[in-house]
């Protein structure tokens, strides 16, 4: 049996002709290696910005494709931090290109992916290599106009790609069903290019999982509901809990609306419920989320974003493809994560005390820690003091700029005052709280 072939692989441009509706981004890619070709680069790196799958990592390969240039590409999420980025590709900008290409194409896909204060240094280090670097470096990003983006900004062009409409990509998926032998609908090429959001790599999948097979395409063969941008968490859960193979599982993982680090939560307080009735299936699906916490957990300490494919798919087909799955109702009730509800509940209340704790922090020269152990606890102690009380609030109140009810909030104490306005009653913060 023949492996199947992605069409958005197989239908991929070779060609800048090849590229639909990006003129002006296509000239300015042109003009600029051009120049670098001359000797004379007007940027080291462009910048290519736009939203998801409009074309910007394929423009990048087009050109190279059509200039004889070697690939060497790298992504935001596998490459984070300074060193890994200066010893992935670092030695790569020395080396001449093998197989007789002309030279090489750095392309550093998602560049806006990067966290300015987790990823440690990997925007300086992207920075460093664009002014030491002997080869042409391309860059692509769906929102580089963040302020914390200013620095990449400057060393590079930046080409703005244009959305596309939906008669593009209409052209584009007439094309592909031409090449497959697809009689096709036009209302049909239409919904699917009505419901991507502009996303061509996301019409061009939901036209492969209609199509594929068929001679004729219609209308009512198409059943596209929302797109991938306007999923939220409930609909997310659902669809892998849904889920009978693992690539239908997996798949959530690629949709841009898909938050990782929330959908632990989600997936952790909905697992037992969706499960109740299968000890087998509660047990699997528990282990293998356990088993990807493990693994975030390892990535977090070493920056080894290259096991964050595994930790995805224990995190997602892990739970879906499980021993003796229940059979689910089409509609599974799922609930709001009880933590995240708690957390959002005492923000303002965590908020005030990591304020006051970073203020004792610096007046005590303690580590954090050292001031929530202990002295927290001890400011908390004394204002449930008739002698301190008073003094140590006013103090309090007027080195943070925070009301007496805020201070009161951030030493975790909860105050009764009587019809007098005198007596004070309270009661310590939990720790779970703290």
């Amino acid at each position: 049996m023949s492996r199947r072939i992605p069409w958005v692989e197989k239908y991929r441009p070779r060609k800048l002709s090849e590229v639909v509706n990006q003129e002006e981004a296509k000239k300015a890619l042109l003009d600029w290696i051009n120049s670098w070709e001359k000797g004379k680069p007007s940027k080291k790196a462009v910048l290519l910005a736009g939203p998801p799958g409009i074309g910007k990592t394929t423009l990048a390969y087009a050109l190279a494709n059509e200039r004889g240039y070697e690939v060497l590409e790298l992504n935001a999420s596998d490459v984070r931090t300074g060193e890994r980025i200066r010893q992935v590709i670092g030695s790569s900008m020395k080396m001449g290109s093998l197989f007789g290409f002309r030279g090489r194409i750095i392309l550093f896909d998602e560049v806006d992916g990067l966290n300015v204060r987790e990823d440690r240094g990997g925007l300086a280090a992207i920075v460093e290599l664009i002014r030491e670097s002997t080869w042409p470096i391309i860059m692509t990003a769906n929102n580089p106009w963040d302020p914390k983006f200013r620095e990449l900004r400057e060393e590079a062009e930046v080409i703005q790609l244009k959305p596309l409409s939906v008669d593009d990509i209409v052209t584009i998926l007439r094309r592909i069903c031409n090449n497959e032998g697809i009689k096709c609908e036009e209302d049909a090429l239409r919904l699917i290019a009505e419901a991507s959001g502009g996303d061509v790599r996301a019409a061009i999948n939901d036209l492969q999982a209609v199509a594929e097979g068929k001679r004729v395409l219609t209308k009512d063969d198409v059943a596209i509901t929302e797109r991938a941008h306007q999923y939220d968490m409930f609909k997310i859960l659902d669809r892998v809990f849904h889920a009978r193979r693992f690539d239908e599982a997996r798949s959530v993982t690629f949709l841009p609306s898909f938050d990782w680090e929330n959908y632990y939560p989600w997936a952790l307080d909905n697992v037992p419920t969706v499960y109740a009735k299968s000890p087998e299936a509660l047990s699997d699906a528990l282990d293998n989320l356990s088993l990807s916490d493990v693994i975030r957990g390892r990535i977090m300490k070493t920056q080894g974003w290259e096991l964050m494919p595994y930790m995805l798919e224990l995190a997602t087909a892990g739970i879906a493809l499980v021993r003796n799955k229940p059979p689910l109702a089409r509609f599974i009730r799922l609930s709001f994560p009880e933590r995240i509800r708690l957390l959002a509940k005492t923000k303002e209340t965590r908020q005030l005390r990591d304020a006051l704790i970073n203020r004792l922090r610096a007046e005590l020269h303690a580590s954090s820690s050292e001031v929530s152990l202990y002295y927290i606890p001890l400011l908390r102690l004394m204002a449930s003091s008739d002698m301190f009380r008073k003094k140590l609030l006013d103090r309090l109140t007027k080195v943070l700029g925070y009301s007496l009810d805020s201070v009161e909030k951030a030493l975790g104490i909860e105050v009764d005052r009587g019809a007098e306005g005198s007596r004070v009653e309270h009661k310590s913060a939990k720790r779970s709280g703290q």
